[in-house]
């Protein structure tokens, strides 16, 4: 591995690391370089967020606390970092990412959704190390997934993506990185290039490290901000700290087109089906995007297989925002130190060698 500021041949570099994508894990590590010192440049030809990294939803939400794995702790300690990596974006960079530590209810349906609820808040008692809480209660008047009872968890937190990233490249290249549409490749490089990524990289058999799945969302005009979000009939609904409210999402494996449809119609049905608050709110946005799930549904991180100097961290499917703060400062120790702390089911060295993907 080359030393920070020098090539192989110990020439000098304007550059030490090179990223290609500007979503959110790839300016996440560029933030994580810089603040170590390392000289980034972020390249995308589409610009900041243009993927499904400038979504709207932004609901940082735990896994169920039982059946622990390593996913369920990375993701753990990544959501406990999140308030205190976010605030470090904002001083530096002076943009507002939209983060709040405001909670989450979810409906109790009946007696065995009960019992399951208990029996998580007796596991996140021990998993989640009192740094959160996971309760049954009754639901509150104002703010209600329509049910008597709920599930409060304490864990949960909420981000504008959009603004997070713009928030993320203004905190970048206040510490010196560049983010341009097309470079040539300096120093170490990590590829953070999203479904499309994915796709073409493919191993020795011609499978694809992962695909795209489309998710379609819509925000309206209602301030809830300091309430918590709901997760109710399968869908994320999210107060915002500007006085709007997001919903989302779909899951679409197969997809002909990336904008919005009937289906996004149908997430505004049983969301305001499910929470009577939302019935007569405006829609004032309908977004659709198409977001990154690695084959084996956890983010792909580390070394390329038989690239030196390359990196890959990509596939943070519907956790990514949550997952960013330790999967960026992993691979920051990854390549900076070569202190490789990524867990097992995270690492890409132990897939297939990938053939391209350039």
């Amino acid at each position: 591995m080359p030393l920070v500021g020098q090539d192989r041949k110990g020439r000098s570099l304007a550059i030490d690391v090179t990223i290609y994508g500007a979503g959110v894990f790839g300016l996440g590590c560029a933030w994580a370089l810089a603040r170590r010192g390392a000289r980034v440049r972020v390249v995308d030809p589409a610009g900041v967020g243009a993927g499904a990294s400038g979504g709207i939803v932004g609901a940082l939400a735990p896994h169920v606390p039982e059946q622990w794995n390593q996913k369920k702790a990375f993701q753990l300690d990544s959501l406990l970092m999140a308030e205190n990596w976010w605030e470090a974006v904002a001083q530096v960079g002076g943009g507002a990412p939209g983060y709040a530590r405001t909670g989450r209810l979810q409906p109790i349906e009946d007696e065995a959704a009960l019992t399951r609820a208990q029996g998580r808040a007796t596991g996140a008692a021990t998993l989640w190390q009192g740094h959160a809480t996971w309760t049954v209660e009754d639901a509150p008047e104002e703010w209600s997934p329509g049910t008597a009872q709920v599930i409060r968890d304490t864990l949960t937190a909420r981000i504008h993506p959009r603004r997070a990233c713009a928030a993320l490249a203004e905190a970048v290249q206040a510490l010196g990185g560049k983010i341009v549409p097309d470079a040539t490749a300096e120093g170490m490089i990590l590829h953070a290039t999203g479904w499309q990524g994915l796709s073409a990289m493919q191993d020795e058999k011609g499978r694809p490290a992962g695909n795209g799945v489309k998710g379609q969302a819509a925000l309206l005009r209602l301030d809830r901000r300091d309430l918590p979000q709901l997760y109710a009939d399968g869908l994320h609904i999210v107060p915002h700290a500007d006085g709007t409210v997001a919903l989302g999402s779909t899951s679409e494996r197969d997809f002909e087109h990336t904008d919005t449809d009937a289906q996004l119609d149908d997430i505004l049905t049983r969301a305001r089906a499910a929470v009577p608050a939302l019935a007569g709110a405006d829609v004032i946005q309908r977004w659709a995007g198409v977001r990154p799930r690695a084959r084996s549904r956890a983010p792909l991180l580390g070394h390329w297989p038989n690239r030196p100097g390359h990196f890959i961290a990509n596939g943070g499917f519907k956790i990514g925002f949550g997952m960013v703060p330790k999967v960026a400062e992993d691979m920051a120790d990854l390549m900076l130190d070569n202190h490789d702390a990524i867990p097992q089911p995270f690492r890409s060295d132990t897939l297939a060698p990938w053939a391209n993907g350039d």
